[in-house]
């Protein structure tokens, strides 16, 4: 990771709250999102995130693999439609 072991991950607080929040209620609903730069933490395996991508929210399920990645890996912000022939 890029941090200094001392800083730790970075972790949007805002929306570790909402995850938290969830896990509570019970709910499935998708959590909105415009923190690209979010680590994704263990607390977050499991849950549906809809990740800005400047235009649309993109949807995303967290699983164990994508853990230590950021949120903004998971939606492209750029289409490539190929050279033209």
């Amino acid at each position: 990771m890029g941090r200094s072991k001392k800083k730790g991950p970075y972790v949007d607080y805002k929306v570790l709250g909402k995850v938290m929040k969830q896990k509570d209620s019970g709910s499935r609903d998708a959590i909105k999102t415009w923190a690209r730069s979010c680590i994704i933490v263990p607390e977050f395996i499991g849950h549906n995130f809809t990740i800005h991508d400047g235009h649309k929210f993109i949807p995303l399920f967290v699983t164990e693999g994508m853990v230590g990645h950021k949120l903004g890996e998971f939606a492209l912000t750029r289409t490539y439609h190929g050279h033209s022939k």
